[in-house]
């Protein structure tokens, strides 16, 4: 699919960025690549600047510190849209979302299926989506967390915190991303609750996630409480609003 980005943010992860940025462009060799880096300290941002030296295929923005996935992500969604691409993709950098399974967002995309998706869902929780080597700790806490979401918010996406994403472009210029004020774990939630809440299509293909095998997850339950605790409110409001018309 012509007019594709893979947007990868990343903080710290020069151990794993060359292996996913060379996946990505054998398992989509159409699309091009962004790489959003937060000032790592390790030396991601500058190693993300000699791939792109060799592959015209890869771009990088460089911010000024950590600022969070959801800035990170809205800044790359700013970047796309102002040069014209047709299809962005949100994708880890730890490999965890699995490059080999782009292909199969990209079709639920696809202008000329008989149902076209605006936003296609790389899902862990339908049938035919697995997870390797988590443990049952994390499994409970992430089944948990998306089913808290899908009954608060009333949407019918089984995998609600799932990361791995792929946008059509004019869909993202419909939704009112100004709106969209979380930076933390709870932005996929958030882009998420705002897509069904504009009518948008919202289409789960079943992935494989992959725990990372290099650095360390940036997930704590601190993050995980803070999220849910976003979630509750925006079902509260919803519920108020839509009392309010009559819904």
């Amino acid at each position: 699919m012509p007019g594709t980005l893979v947007v990868i943010p990343t903080f710290n992860e020069r151990e794993n960025l060359a292996a996913i940025i060379g996946r990505v462009r054998a398992a989509a060799p159409e699309a091009s690549v962004l790489v959003v880096d937060d000032a790592s300290p390790d030396g991601t941002g500058a190693l993300a600047e000699e791939i792109a030296a060799s592959d015209a295929s890869v771009h990088v923005r460089h911010r000024a510190g950590k600022e969070g996935l959801g800035a990170a992500y809205l800044d790359a969604f700013a970047w796309a849209l102002d040069r014209g691409y047709d299809v962005i993709v949100q994708m880890d950098a730890d490999g965890s979302h699995r490059p080999e399974d782009l292909p199969g967002l990209l079709h639920a995309l696809d202008a000329d299926a008989a149902t076209p998706a605006d936003l296609v869902i790389g899902s862990r929780w339908i049938d035919g989506g697995r997870i390797e080597n988590w443990p049952k700790r994390r499994e409970w806490l992430s089944r948990g967390g998306s089913a808290y979401a899908r009954r608060a918010l009333r949407v019918p996406t089984r995998d609600t915190t799932a990361g791995y994403r792929a946008f059509r472009a004019d869909a993202l210029r419909r939704m009112p991303l100004d709106d969209v004020h979380t930076r933390g774990y709870g932005f996929q939630v958030d882009m998420l609750w705002h897509a069904h809440e504009a009518g948008f299509r919202v289409v789960e293909v079943p992935v494989t996630f992959v725990e990372r095998e290099h650095g360390r997850s940036k997930m704590t339950i601190g993050i995980v409480v803070e999220a849910m605790a976003r979630v509750t409110a925006w079902g509260i409001r919803s519920r108020f609003a839509r009392r309010g018309t009559g819904d």
